[in-house]
């Protein structure tokens, strides 16, 4: 969920049950997480990070479940502080994305993978991490964007509404991709990127998803979800119109994970600053190798 600059909580805004998520994650750490989304988020993090031709004295992974970052950043930085948001996994501290324990100016690397879209304070972690860094300090950061999950989304819904007379919210309202950008500027951020990519798992069934989701911690945690058990004509119904609305040629079933990657850096008076109006010193139509049509002017004739 995304607050304007300088709102304050209540229990009105809150989206998500912080405390149950962090509850359901201690006992998916306890068990057999599965990794796989994790790891490829960690691959896709190494091959981004090739691309900056610098080293990272103090670095710092922020709310990743699994140790997967540390990998990734092998050589390249001096020092990584691991902070985890449940206990359960090697970590330096335990911690809040929302209430960072990192001193300002701390931190030349940031990076999060697949946890801030659980927070209710977007914006507020975004400037709390600008903060943590030095001057041409980066962060980098993976979480899940607003198509994620939209198969079982609508099987959800559709099924609620015909067992149970009414629908409840089932999946998280994940971030849309052009407001990820706005808020990195707005959290002060030079040179912010943002981009998409779309990552498919396929299942035998809908459950082997709902086993996978539980046991990674994602299950329900909004606020203003239905409080009642799901029944199990609900589940059974939302698996089989799963089945039927999106089942691929093979019977098997996609799962879309929507991986969105923002990166920003904490401003310096090196980085490369946009031209201003006027201070070219070449023309685009050279450049392009056409002739320069001047304003009021018609293309292959006067004007």
């Amino acid at each position: 969920m995304c607050l304007a600059d300088g709102a304050k909580l209540s229990d009105q805004s809150l989206v998500f049950d912080r405390a149950l998520g962090r509850k359901r994650l201690r006992r998916a750490l306890a068990g057999d997480y599965p990794d796989f989304l994790l790891e490829r988020a960690a691959d896709d993090l190494g091959d981004r990070l090739g691309a900056v031709l610098r080293e990272f004295a103090v670095a710092a992974d922020l709310g990743t479940a699994l140790p997967v970052v540390a990998p990734a950043l092998a050589g390249r930085v001096g020092r990584l502080l691991r902070m985890a948001e449940a206990e359960g996994a090697p970590a330096d501290l335990v911690g809040d994305l929302e209430r960072l324990p990192f001193a300002a100016g701390s931190l030349d690397l940031a990076v999060s993978l697949l946890a801030l879209h659980g927070v209710n304070d977007l914006p507020g972690a975004l400037i709390q991490i600008k903060r943590a860094l030095r001057p041409d300090g980066l962060f980098m950061g993976c979480l899940l964007g607003g198509r994620s999950l939209q198969e079982l989304r609508q099987a959800l819904l559709e099924a609620e509404s015909e067992t149970m007379g009414g629908v409840s919210p089932r999946v998280a309202p994940f971030a849309d991709l052009r407001d990820l950008g706005s808020l990195l500027q707005r959290a002060g951020f030079a040179l912010p990127v943002v981009d998409s990519e779309i990552v498919t798992v396929r299942y035998r069934d809908a459950f082997g998803l709902f086993r996978d989701l539980r046991a990674m911690g994602w299950a329900n945690a909004l606020v203003a979800r239905r409080k009642t058990p799901f029944r199990r004509e609900t589940l059974l119904r939302a698996a089989a119109l799963y089945a039927e609305r999106f089942a691929d040629p093979d019977g098997r079933l996609p799962a879309t994970f929507e991986f969105v990657w923002v990166s920003g850096w904490a401003p310096h008076e090196s980085q490369q600053k946009p031209l201003k109006p006027g201070s070219a010193k070449a023309r685009l139509a050279d450049a392009l190798g056409v002739p320069e049509i001047k304003a009021g002017e018609k293309p292959g004739g006067e004007g």
